[in-house]
């Protein structure tokens, strides 16, 4: 089988973990405060905190900005739900923004127009989530642009463009967001195997989220209510939760980040043949920005319905049939059940749903041979003949 994508194990990733599971610590160690410091050089912030999951950094995001009920927070319709759920998990109410019809991020035009009316209706979002689907960065000046006239703040979803570029500025640098968030799930650019980290450049925001990340409990004397009892005292100064990376993930996301450049250059590379080899096919190939460099996480087609003689099911059903694993990166948040109470509609949204109509994930990692994407390309060209 060729899966949409899957990790790459080497020998030095296992003996940096086994090195820690013959060490003194298995979690609360030295390797997450070393991965930590290696993201924020890789990314260029200065704060760096690690997590469990992504999903734990985008709560954990929101949670730092202050979002809380009666709050509304906007994030782009085709996205995991993640990118909404953490706004929930605060207790604001969820909004989306349609996408862009080259980027699928989210649209500045009708982010801008959302914002218009929303001003009208004194219902302005408290936090917007950009998400850099597929690995190629949201127009994030533009967004931040629109943050500096309408006072929100922005939260960065890089989960699938570590290893990307925003202009100049490493994704994660924080440039053009308060908080950029990340993740390591083993289809993802590097792994932890489960994991996630957020940056910022803030100091309060930092800490903040270091103390929401470890239930909300601090050792430092200078933030406790009165001295301390002796050297075992802790205080809770706040709710937190248990979202902390453990020493194991954090050993091999170090030895993965050694490769980053790497993968993301042959994901590049890969992304080429595809875009060659499926050329003159009833099919659109990914946009790609000429000021922005992608994590290329995903290589998304969309089937040329008016063109071509077979429906994206018949052609994805047809893919899966032969032992190619495509997928489908995203079902519109919005269609899910749980998410009918807030009365959004489809026809709001008229570029998400014609994503949705059209779009398939084609396998894409760094460890696929030329002969498994010649595979998949031959078996694209048969089902479209």
């Amino acid at each position: 089988m060729i899966p949409y994508g899957r990790q790459e194990i080497t020998e030095a990733d296992i003996d940096a973990v086994r090195a820690v599971l013959t060490s003194d610590y298995l979690t609360q160690g030295p390797a997450v405060g070393r991965f930590e410091r290696a993201l924020a050089e890789v990314t260029g912030a200065k704060y760096c905190i690690a997590s469990n999951s992504a999903t734990s950094s985008l709560h954990n995001a929101c949670n730092a900005l202050g979002v809380g009920p009666g709050d509304v927070v906007w994030t782009s319709p085709i996205t995991f739900v993640a990118s909404a759920n953490c706004a929930r998990y605060c207790g604001a109410d969820i909004d989306f923004v349609d996408i862009d019809a080259l980027s699928y991020t989210m649209s500045p035009e009708r982010l801008e127009e959302k914002l218009q009316a929303a001003e009208k209706q004194g219902r302005l979002p408290k936090v917007v989530i950009p998400v850099h689907l597929a690995g190629q960065p949201a127009n994030m000046p533009a967004i931040r642009a629109l943050s500096e006239r309408y006072g929100f703040k922005v939260v960065e979803d890089a989960s699938h463009a570590i290893g990307g570029r925003i202009g100049d500025w490493p994704v994660g640098a924080c440039q053009y967001s308060d908080i950029t968030v990340f993740s390591f799930h083993p289809v993802k650019i590097v792994t932890t195997g489960e994991g996630g980290a957020a940056t910022t450049n803030d100091p309060v925001l930092a800490r903040r989220m270091a103390l929401f990340n470890s239930h909300g409990i601090t050792r430092d004397s200078a933030e406790m209510s009165k001295e301390p009892d002796g050297a075992w005292y802790y205080e809770q100064i706040a709710l937190g939760y248990n979202y902390r990376m453990t020493d194991i993930q954090a050993a091999l996301g170090l030895s993965q980040m050694e490769r980053l450049t790497d993968y993301v250059a042959k994901r590049h590379a890969i992304a080429r043949v595809y875009d060659e080899k499926l050329s003159g096919l009833p099919l659109i190939t990914p946009w790609r920005s000429e000021e922005d460099y992608s994590g290329f996480h995903l290589y998304v087609i969309r089937l040329q319905l008016d063109k071509a003689k077979l429906s994206r099911r018949e052609l994805f059903d047809y893919l899966r049939s032969r032992d190619i694993l495509v997928n489908l990166h995203y079902i519109p948040v919005y269609r899910q059940p749980d998410f009918q109470q807030f009365g959004l509609k489809p026809e709001d949204f008229p570029q998400s749903e014609a994503y949705y109509a059209e779009a398939i994930s084609l396998p894409l990692y760094p460890t696929m041979t030329a002969e498994q994407q010649d595979f998949v390309i031959s078996t694209i060209r048969e089902a479209l003949a």
